[in-house]
């Protein structure tokens, strides 16, 4: 992943939008952080490698036996489901094993081929879109269930696809959500060492250093309140639960951090990424008419 192109804060938020779109057609989610993997493009043997080191650096706190099986519904059969954000098509995949009718869309096409390779590869046929999530392309109370998984922090208008969840849902419906936190500990480490050692805030904002160390063009972080609270001008209920991984519960160097984190209780370990860890998990339901 290539970092450091990032936005301003004196760009209008079109350019921002355009940005982001550069940005991911540029640099696909596929985990391969250093150009490792040799695999080509679209087999299934390059899915099932770039979905382990996703899925193994979530266990055990997003997943226990199956992937998501902590934070996903375990049956969704029948349920239409529309997936904000597909990326290379794993939680696209992981909810069509679990019954859905699967819906996606994303704002590159590089995605869209992806996750519409991967799932004809493990023989689902879902409709995959290349679509602006903050204009969705579909009618009002389609969907049973929305998911959205670390995407709409990286929009120029976040509220806007609030707002469209809210209103392609079902009224007993239900989105689950997933954004950065701003009271993470790896954000508040970022912060002393990039904005308040290295000089930052001679030149920048607080804001500008996170997006210049976060992947994408753009990344808002919430606080859990302010979160809910943007939620809750579209939905009778919203709360929010901070979830993490091995690297927000011990905040150092891959091969040091193993060797720590084995030292660490189970127990001790989701109870410390509860507080401190990466991500704020959202639960919306009966979206305001």
């Amino acid at each position: 992943m290539k970092l450091g192109d990032s936005r301003s804060h004196l760009q209008g938020l079109d350019d921002v939008q355009h940005g982001n779109l550069s940005w991911w057609s540029e640099n696909p989610m596929t985990y391969d952080w250093h150009g490792e993997i040799s695999l080509t493009p679209g087999t299934r043997e390059w899915f099932n490698e770039i979905d382990h080191r996703f899925v193994d650096a979530s266990r055990p706190y997003l997943t226990s036996q199956r992937p998501f099986d902590r934070i996903m519904p375990d049956d969704l059969q029948g349920k239409r489901v529309l997936e904000v954000g597909c990326g290379m098509g794993l939680h696209s995949l992981e909810l069509a094993r679990r019954g859905a009718q699967v819906h996606a869309v994303d704002l590159t096409d590089r995605a869209v081929e992806a996750t519409r390779a991967r799932m004809k590869e493990f023989g689902f046929d879902p409709e995959i879109r290349c679509a602006d999530a903050e204009s969705l392309p579909y009618d009002s109370c389609e969907f049973d269930f929305v998911w959205s998984w670390g995407v709409i922090h990286h929009s120029a208008r976040t509220t806007r696809i609030v707002r469209e969840i809210a209103r392609v849902l079902k009224p007993q419906g239900e989105a689950r959500v997933m954004v950065y936190n701003r009271e993470a500990r790896i954000v508040r480490l970022t912060l002393l060492r990039r904005y308040i050692l290295s000089g930052d805030f001679m030149r920048r904002s607080p804001d500008e250093t996170l997006w210049r160390c976060s992947d994408g063009y753009s990344a808002r972080y919430y606080h859990k309140e302010q979160f809910e609270d943007l939620f809750r001008g579209f939905f009778e209920d919203a709360s929010c639960v901070t979830l993490g991984q091995e690297c927000d519960v011990v905040p150092l160097p891959r091969q040091i951090r193993g060797m720590i984190a084995s030292q660490i209780s189970m127990k001790r370990k989701l109870a410390i990424a509860s507080r401190v860890g990466g991500f704020l998990f959202l639960t919306a339901s009966h979206p305001l008419s």
